[in-house]
């Protein structure tokens, strides 16, 4: 009979679902409503030791609606890090491992580029019972001038060398949370794993500007009149979240075997989860997806991956993690594979094989013929 139960750099999880750092994860009770809901593992929201420079505004969300219907597909949001005092936080965090010892609950973590900052709060976080460290290298908004979020993971060489102070002091799992703002995540990752983190998260939200009200001509989401560039998620960014998680993926694969890759990026139900899994993540991570739907959603989300895994007769994640990977190849190989393969059946069909054979009466429709769904 097939499990969803899985354990990642020795975390035991019940399940590969985990609540992402963000508002899902603010403070202690929300928590344990998560635990409470079956979820797998809880990040909490990003914590620093010095809040009072935190100072969120409002509205700080912004939607993207798809243009036949009420389904929101994109989120921006310009929510800075927890603005919740560091006491405060070292009293729920311990609360929460009291009231659920076997469960996992991880600490992300920012400082600003202060190496006395960052041993001090994982040293301090260790001491309450935490079970891993996520280091927020990637948040696209908020504090940038200090060097903190994706201004550090911009960076490999900055972010080996902070995580490389994690790691120094650290006794449990640490993992880097990557920035998609780069051209190759690739190169923050290798710095991660140089650094000795035992896995990455990816990806944070895309830097981004939703839209403009054409009434008022300010863009969104606006406070007071004015905005600032914030970071997207939910479905619209899970193709982007998928291609970088295959890239890190192979490196983990090719170069840094054992280590671990938790999947971010429009996850709302268990078939969104198998596709991460199939292209090598371990677990996944659900934010946006809890604030449209709730924390309940976890509990259909198991079932549909329980039921995918069921289908292809796959006992443990373990089973499928990956498997997809090999199937990625370049453009002459496909080139290739598809002389190949070709029948006398498909030779026949009518689509597009080059571009002078393009028909402006019917671009719709040979658009359409070299479309997959």
């Amino acid at each position: 009979m097939a499990t969803l139960e899985t354990t990642v750099n020795g975390l035991k999880l019940p399940n590969p679902f985990i609540i992402a750092s963000g508002p899902p994860g603010t403070n202690g009770n929300i928590i344990g409503k998560a635990f409470d809901e079956g979820w797998g593992a809880v990040v909490c929201k990003t914590i620093s030791l010095d809040a009072t420079k935190v100072v969120n505004v409002q509205p700080r969300y912004a939607r993207l609606r798809a243009r036949d219907s009420s389904e929101i597909i994109g989120w921006e949001n310009i929510e800075l890090i927890s603005d919740r005092s560091f006491d405060v936080w070292v009293e729920e965090l311990k609360a929460v491992k009291d009231k659920y010892p076997d469960r996992i609950l991880i600490a992300s973590i920012m400082e600003e580029y202060r190496r006395d900052a960052w041993v001090e709060i994982v040293e301090r976080c260790q001491e309450l019972g935490v079970d891993a460290f996520e280091l927020n290298f990637s948040c696209p908004h908020g504090l940038p001038e200090r060097k903190m979020g994706s201004a550090m993971g911009e960076d490999p060489e900055l972010l080996e060398e902070v995580a490389g102070w994690v790691n120094a002091v650290a006794t449990i799992p640490v993992w880097a949370k990557m920035t998609p703002n780069v051209t190759h995540i690739e190169d923050p990752t290798r710095a991660s794993f140089l650094a000795g983190c035992e896995g990455v998260s990816a990806i944070n939200t895309i830097r981004c500007v939703l839209g403009v009200d054409l009434e008022t001509l300010r863009p969104e989401p606006t406070v007071a009149g004015y905005t600032t560039v914030g970071g997207y998620s939910s479905r619209a960014i899970m193709p982007i979240a998928l291609r970088m998680v295959m890239e890190i993926a192979n490196v983990i694969r090719d170069e840094f075997p054992g280590r671990s890759l938790s999947g971010i990026g429009g996850i709302e139900t268990g078939d969104d989860a198998a596709q991460f899994l199939l292209l090598g993540a371990d677990t996944v991570q659900v934010c946006t997806g809890v604030m449209k739907h709730g924390y309940g959603i976890v509990r259909s989300m198991k079932e549909d991956l329980l039921a995918f895994m069921d289908k292809h007769g796959f006992n443990t994640l373990e089973d499928f993690k990956g498997k997809s990977l090999e199937y990625f190849s370049t453009h002459s190989n496909l080139v290739e594979q598809q002389a190949a393969a070709r029948t006398e059946d498909q030779g026949k069909k009518k689509v597009v094989e080059a571009d002078d054979q393009w028909s402006g009466d019917d671009f719709v429709r040979q658009s359409n013929d070299l479309a997959r769904g």
